[in-house]
C-alpha cells in the first residue's frame, strides 16, 4: 500500500490545524460530539445514521424499495422513461443529516463537509467501478451564471475525489449547460423532466467514439438531470453511461 510523502503529510497537518483554529472541532450536524477536519466535521454517531442503499432496488435507477421483491426488477418510472443511462446508483438515502450536509455544502459553501460526503460516495462507488473499465468521470455541469453564484461545482469536486480513489480521470470538457433552468427542488417529476430536456449539450469539438462514461452528481431524485446528461452523451457517441451520486431521493 502506497503512503503519502512526509511533506504532504506535514502540509495536511498544518491545514487541519489551521481549520481547527477557525472552526471548533465539533460535529457540524449534531453540534455535540467531537469531529476533526479530516472527518469533515461529522462525528461517528452522525456518520452511523447514514442509510446505505442495499437491495432490493431498481436495477436501472437504483431507487431502494422496502417491499419484499424477489430477483432483479425495473421500476415503473424507468420503464416509462427509457433512460439513456444503463444504471444509476447512489451511496446513501437522501435524508436527515446527509441531506442537511448536502444542502449546506452546495448552497452554503460548507466545503469542510466535503470529506464526509465524498467518503460516502467513494466507499460504495470505488469498489464497483474498479471491477469494470471506464474511460472518464463526467461531472454534471452547472450553468456559468449559477457556478459564479456558488463559486464552485459540487459535482466536479466530488468527481475529483472519486478520481483520486479510483484512478479514473475526470473529463470536464464534454458536457456544458446550454441554458439556465429553474431549480428542480420544488418541481414535480413531470416538470423536472421538461425543465432539463434541452438543458445540456456537448462542448464544441468533443469526441466520444464509443467511450464508457460515469456521470457524477451529488443527489439523484427523479433522474431528470442525469437522464438528460446521459442522453446528450449517448447521442454524441458514448457506448455506455452509468450514474453515481452521493445520495438518492426517495
Amino acid at each position: 500500500m502506497s503512503t503519502l510523502p512526509e511533506s504532504v503529510k506535514g502540509l495536511k497537518g498544518w491545514v487541519n490545524a489551521a481549520l481547527a483554529l477557525v472552526y471548533p472541532e465539533v460535529c457540524q450536524l449534531c453540534g455535540r460530539a467531537r469531529a476533526s477536519p479530516a472527518e469533515g466535521f461529522v462525528c461517528a454517531d452522525c456518520r452511523a445514521q447514514a442509510r446505505f442503499i442495499e437491495p432490493p432496488f431498481c436495477e436501472r435507477c437504483g431507487r431502494p424499495y422496502t417491499a419484499d421483491v424477489q430477483g432483479p426488477f425495473e421500476c415503473a418510472d424507468c420503464l416509462e422513461a427509457g433512460w439513456a443511462f444503463r444504471t444509476a446508483r447512489s451511496a446513501v438515502v437522501a435524508r436527515d443529516g446527509v441531506l442537511d450536509a448536502i444542502h449546506r455544502y452546495k448552497y452554503g459553501r460548507a466545503l469542510w463537509l466535503e470529506p464526509f460526503l465524498a467518503g460516502l460516495l467513494i466507499s460504495q462507488a470505488a469498489p464497483v467501478l474498479a471491477a469494470q473499465s471506464w474511460h472518464a468521470l463526467v461531472p454534471v455541469p452547472l450553468h456559468p451564471t449559477r457556478q459564479r453564484q456558488r463559486e464552485f461545482n459540487q459535482a466536479e469536486r466530488l468527481a475529483g475525489r472519486l478520481s483520486q480513489a479510483t484512478g479514473i480521470p475526470v473529463n470536464r470538457r464534454l458536457l456544458r449547460r446550454a441554458a439556465p433552468t429553474r431549480t428542480q427542488t420544488q418541481l414535480t417529476r413531470r416538470q423536472r423532466l421538461a425543465n432539463v430536456r434541452a438543458a445540456f449539450a456537448m462542448r464544441p469539438g468533443a469526441r466520444l467514439e464509443g467511450q464508457r462514461l460515469v456521470l457524477i452528481d451529488d443527489v439523484m431524485t427523479t433522474g431528470a438531470t442525469t437522464g438528460a446528461c446521459a442522453a446528450a452523451l449517448r447521442a454524441a457517441g458514448a457506448a455506455e453511461v452509468c450514474v453515481w451520486t452521493v445520495a438518492r431521493g426517495i
